[in-house]
This record gives structure tokens, C-alpha cells and sequence, in this order.
């Protein structure tokens, strides 16, 4: 339970890190950061998904 918590912190810095990088590149002019950064972000969302549906599932059982 503990190491899910950990990872989900992660995954929640790894979200709030993308968004500023985007509004960092955005503000630069960078449209390969952006993409970058967009596709991190996406990565991040989509793992953190995954991790809450396996939570509840465990919290079900």
C-alpha cells in the first residue's frame, strides 16, 4: 500500500513537472519541448489511470 502511495506522488510531480515544462516551452517558443513535454504528461496521466484502477480493485478485494 505504502509503495503505491510513493507512486502515485511520483506520478503527481511527474504531472505537475510536464504542465510547467509545456508553459516553459510555450513561453520560448519551442514546439518540439512542447511535444515532448505533452507526451510525458500523457504518459504520466495514463500510468496514474492504470494505478487507480488497480487500487480499487485491492480495495474491493
Amino acid at each position: 500500500m505504502g509503495k503505491k502511495i510513493a507512486i502515485n506522488v511520483f506520478y503527481n510531480l511527474g504531472i505537475i513537472a510536464s504542465v510547467f515544462g509545456m508553459i516553459w516551452a510555450f513561453n520560448n517558443k519551442s514546439p518540439l519541448i512542447i511535444a515532448f513535454f505533452g507526451a510525458t504528461f500523457a504518459a504520466f496521466l495514463y500510468f496514474k489511470i492504470q494505478l487507480i484502477k488497480d487500487f480499487r480493485k485491492g480495495i474491493k478485494k
